[in-house]
């Protein structure tokens, strides 16, 4: 079941008196439960689809349709609140609040998008900690643990919520080979468990690796996914 889908997604800057193409008429789908990546040089457009996937920028032309909703036709607001109930993100430095705990820092979207009780919260809580092995650092700050921990706190905070979907955009940018592997596994023990759906832009071979489809992008324009790549565009 398709989960994502674009039908001649287009994307144009104004620099000026002149319009910069982004994304150049796109068309994929992407079912639910998958594991898959945007990949291809930089500026050619992966960051911006995701950015237009998660609701925080919108299309110039075309029709993107996410879980059901075309997110194309919403204004900021129902972006906004859309975004809030169904997706989560990773990003490659982190974004974790410093002068929150780890726990606080899981907690923050229940409270300040979900508004949930404080009792949900915690039960939510200790079981995403216990799920990224992450329950004995709860009452850590950010500065207290290291890049990989940070980032297995970045993908529980984007759970939180019971996200159907997960996009991250360079997860393991920042982090060296042994622990961006170990994230990337735990990421797909979450996919298999919570039945989420992970989208990540990136240029590291290890995810391309792992993915189960990948889609090359060129001057804002899309290949097919192949099931398994053979070959890494960096």
């Amino acid at each position: 079941m398709a989960l994502i889908r674009s039908e001649g997604l287009v994307k144009t800057y104004r620099a000026g008196e002149m319009d910069i193409p982004a994304i150049r008429g796109v068309d994929f789908t992407i079912d639910a439960k998958s594991f898959v990546a945007f990949v291809g040089p930089s500026g050619s457009g992966k960051s911006t689809l995701l950015n237009m996937i998660g609701c925080l920028d919108h299309p110039t032309s075309g029709k993107l349709t996410v879980i059901d909703t075309d997110v194309s036709t919403l204004d900021r607001r129902a972006a906004a609140e859309f975004r809030g109930r169904h997706i989560g993100f990773v990003f490659q430095d982190f974004n974790l609040i410093p002068v929150l705990t780890v726990y606080e820092n899981i907690e923050y979207p229940l409270i300040m998008v979900q508004n949930w009780p404080e009792q949900k919260r915690r039960k939510q809580i200790v079981r995403l900690l216990e799920a990224v092995g992450m329950a004995g650092q709860a009452n850590k700050r950010p500065d207290q643990i290291s890049g990989g921990q940070k980032q297995r706190v970045a993908v529980a905070r984007a759970l939180a919520t019971d996200a159907k979907l997960v996009l991250a955009d360079e997860p393991t940018a920042n982090l060296d080979h042994d622990t961006a592997y170990r994230v990337i596994e735990l990421m797909k023990k979450m996919r298999d468990e919570l039945n989420t759906t992970f989208v990540f832009s990136t240029h590291d071979p290890k995810i391309m690796a792992e993915a189960e489809g990948v889609f090359t992008l060129e001057d804002g324009r899309i290949h097919q996914p192949s099931p398994k790549p053979v070959a890494v565009h960096a």
